[in-house]
């Protein structure tokens, strides 16, 4: 179970590092070469999806992506269609942090049957937008408002409750290419107030910024924009080292 899997890592490392594929984003030439990087990074698994897949290959990129690497693949699903057999498990999202209807039920509906029939893992997840300084795509799309950046005690009672309705985890989204990532504030009143997993994604440019995240309570850091540019690859190595605070035991 890639759940297990999570907190496995979450208890032997302290907080487990995922890396977002955008197939939209990521061409076919690149991937291999990326992932691999990834592999000897000591990323502990993919993300994969976006707001938007327009070369309708979704399919195809993943089964590509699971060829590629053996580490966890979990699809992070922007639609419904994007759902498919290859994939280990999938963030089964549900807009806790907006009131669009479609978000936080209307799509699951039409979502559970084609999990089920494929036999991907669900693993419930509270997804909460928070402001970033600008309009993200999640948002646009979700038809969401986000929480502001200025009320953490409205994400801590909004997370609060996801957990009361089950969910497994807590993502707190700033949004793909985000001015600002989630602040230090809001993640750690979040995280003092539940006991599932917080997720921390959007807006996290440096290895220090992630590990502010750690440090304030997060248990798993997600970057995937910030490596479009591949002059960024070599800090991979440096955000999973920033993630990962626990020291193995040498005997």
């Amino acid at each position: 179970m890639i759940y297990d899997y999570l907190l496995n890592t979450i208890s032997s490392k302290g907080a487990a590092y995922l890396v977002l594929l955008d197939p939209d984003k990521l061409t076919e030439n690149k991937l291999f070469q990326f992932i691999r990087h990834c592999e000897k990074s000591d990323v502990d698994g993919f993300l994969v999806g976006g707001s938007l897949i327009l070369d309708g290959e979704f399919d195809n990129f993943v089964e590509k992506v699971k060829e590629i690497t053996t580490l966890p693949v979990i699809i992070f699903p922007g639609e419904v269609n994007q759902i498919c057999e290859y994939a280990d498990a999938l963030l089964y999202l549900s807009v806790v942090s907006g009131r669009n209807p479609e978000h936080l039920i209307g799509k699951h509906v039409l979502a559970a049957p084609i999990i089920k029939k494929k036999k991907v893992e669900p693993i419930s997840t509270g997804y909460m937008i928070i402001e970033s300084g600008s309009v993200t795509t999640a948002e646009y799309i979700s038809g969401s408002k986000p929480i502001p950046r200025n009320k953490p005690e409205i994400a801590a009672a909004t997370a609060l409750a996801a957990q009361y309705l089950g969910m497994k985890l807590i993502y707190l989204e700033a949004g793909s290419g985000a001015l600002n990532s989630v602040p230090n504030e809001m993640v750690k009143a979040v995280t003092d107030y539940c006991d599932v997993p917080v997720i921390v994604g959007g807006g996290i440019k440096s290895p220090q910024s992630a590990r502010e995240k750690v440090e304030n309570g997060a248990k798993i850091i997600v970057t995937g924009n910030f490596f479009e540019d591949e002059a960024n690859w070599n800090l991979i190595k440096e955000f999973a080292s920033a993630v990962h605070f626990k020291q193995p035991i040498i005997v």
